[in-house]
């Protein structure tokens, strides 16, 4: 829930983009309109889609799963990066899809990404019923909260060994650490949390940053 990385004021957040970020001028463009829409908040920080499109260089992606896609910054992002990358793209929201179709056409990546608007879960258990178990190079969670341990259990099984799943916003805006604060969003991801440590060293490799939101990445083993 949080354009920008957790923990900086405006003018570190500003220093950290300006002597760091590589961002396309098609990025650029999606990512001002974006920030004049009502959930701005929704985008993903600039910062944390180019560690995530780095880390997906280290893995020479080629097929990859997103999951919230809102008006699609991080989808065009990777897809100018990795020009063999294909990508299937979870959301229920066709307002924002639109932008982030237009968007992708006019940067010439539309042909590379499957967007389904259907609901994640629905669309992730059909590309295992389909067969399509072990064969992803990663996944990206920014969707809502209360299935998120769903869809990390489904990404999991659809990532191929020494795959990467990103889950976004997992310190909620420091929410996780606020006792007063016992939304079903919150409890969602302090339960994801505990969960995820009880597995990690079993089934994957975890890392947590203080980045955007805070974001958990695993590589399955």
């Amino acid at each position: 829930m949080s354009n920008a990385s957790i923990g900086l004021d405006a003018k570190l957040q500003e220093y950290l983009l300006d002597v760091s970020l590589q961002e396309p001028l098609a990025c650029a463009e999606l990512r001002n309109e974006t920030m004049t829409l009502e959930y701005a908040q929704m985008l993903s920080s600039p910062e944390q889609v180019q560690l995530l499109l780095l880390l997906c260089k280290m893995l020479d992606a080629k097929k990859g799963i997103e999951v919230g896609t809102f008006t699609g910054y991080s989808s065009l992002r990777l897809c100018l990066g990795i020009p063999a990358l294909q990508m299937i793209c979870c959301d229920v929201s066709e307002e924002y899809t639109n932008i982030a179709v237009r968007h992708w056409r006019s940067a010439g990546v539309a042909d590379r990404i499957d967007l389904r608007l259907a609901p994640a879960q629905q669309t992730l258990q059909g590309l295992i019923d389909s067969g399509q178990v072990a064969s992803f190079d990663f996944a990206y969670i920014d969707a809502d909260k209360s299935r998120y341990r769903d869809y990390v259990e489904a990404c999991l099984q659809l990532l191929r060994s020494g795959g990467l799943l990103a889950i976004d916003n997992v310190l909620w805006g420091g929410s996780v650490v606020d006792e007063d604060d016992q939304s079903e969003d919150t409890l969602a991801i302090r339960r994801l949390n505990v969960w995820l440590k009880t597995r990690a060293g079993e089934d994957f490799d975890l890392s947590m940053l203080p980045i955007g939101d805070g974001l958990t990445i695993l590589r399955k083993f």
